[in-house]
C-alpha cells in the first residue's frame, strides 16, 4: 500500500433500491491505494450491485463515490478509465474474435504497444489458443480468461472483480491467483463466496449485511476458522 497517498476508492452513503427493496443502504467503504479488499456477503446482499455502481454499470439513488481524485459521478468518464472491471458478464462483443475485442478496448483506452500487452496477458491466462475464435463459440471459462485480459489491459489502478473464478478449471484459477498476487500493484475490491481464496489474497476483508459494510478487519489478523464463524454470524443477522 501507498502510505499517504489518497485512498483509490472512496464511497460514502450509498444508497440503491430495486424497485421497492433497498440493496444498498448508506454504505461507506474507503479502500487504500495498493490493497486489497476482499468482500464477502450472502446471495442478494448487494455486492454485484456495489461492484456496478462502482465501475459505473448502475447508477446510484444517493451518495458519493471517488476513483482515485475523481468523482463517479461529475466525472464519470475520466473515472471509469482508472478502473478494469469483470462481472458475470464477459462484457465481450460475441461476433468478435477474443483478440478483436481486445484490440478495440485497447484502442478506446488509448494502450501502448498494444499487440505486446495482448500477448502478454494472453500468456498470463493461458488465451492464445483461443484468442483467434468468435467468442459466441467460446465456453464460458473461455470466455472468462478474455475478460479478465480485457479488465487488466489498460494496466488500471483499481481492479473490480465480481465472482471471479465462477466458470474457471483449477489451472485457470492458479493462473488467476498468480496474475492478483504477482501483478502489477493496484487496489483490488473483490467479491467472491469462497473465504480460502479470498482471505489467501487479500489484505484487508469485510461482510457485507444488510445494504452496509457490517464487519471489516486487517486479513492477518485472522485464520480461515474464526473468520468462517464471523461470516455465518453476519449472514444469519441478514435473514
Amino acid at each position: 500500500m501507498q502510505h499517504g497517498a489518497p485512498p483509490a476508492i472512496r464511497v460514502s452513503g450509498l444508497t440503491k433500491t430495486y424497485a421497492v427493496r433497498p440493496v444498498l443502504r448508506n454504505l461507506e467503504l474507503e479502500i487504500a491505494a495498493g490493497q486489497r479488499y476482499v468482500l464477502f456477503g450472502g446471495n442478494g446482499s448487494g455486492k454485484t450491485t456495489l461492484i456496478k455502481c462502482l465501475a459505473g454499470l448502475a447508477r446510484p439513488d444517493s451518495g458519493v463515490i471517488v476513483i482515485g481524485s475523481l468523482d463517479a459521478r461529475r466525472d464519470g468518464a475520466e473515472a471509469r478509465r482508472l478502473v478494469g472491471v469483470v462481472t458475470h458478464q464477459p462484457l465481450l462483443y460475441e461476433d468478435l474474435t477474443g483478440l478483436e475485442n481486445l484490440r478495440f478496448y485497447g484502442r478506446m483506452f488509448q494502450v501502448q504497444r498494444l499487440e505486446e500487452r495482448i500477448a502478454e496477458l494472453a500468456r498470463a491466462f493461458d488465451a492464445m489458443a483461443f484468442l483467434s475464435a468468435r467468442v459466441r463459440t467460446l465456453s464460458h471459462g473461455m470466455k472468462k480468461r478474455i475478460s479478465l485480459c480485457r479488465a487488466l489491459l489498460h494496466n488500471p489502478p483499481v481492479l473490480l472483480l465480481d465472482e471471479p473464478e465462477t466458470g474457471l478449471d483449477e489451472e485457470a484459477l492458479r493462473l488467476l491467483d498468480n496474475v492478483l498476487a504477482t501483478g502489477e500493484a493496484r487496489a483490488m475490491l473483490m467479491v467472491t463466496h469462497s473465504l480460502e481464496r479470498g482471505m489467501a489474497l487479500a489484505d484487508r476483508v469485510g461482510v457485507l449485511s444488510g445494504g452496509r459494510i457490517a464487519y471489516e478487519t486487517d486479513a492477518r489478523s485472522l485464520d480461515v476458522p474464526t473468520f468462517r464463524q464471523t461470516y455465518h454470524g453476519y449472514l444469519g443477522a441478514a435473514r
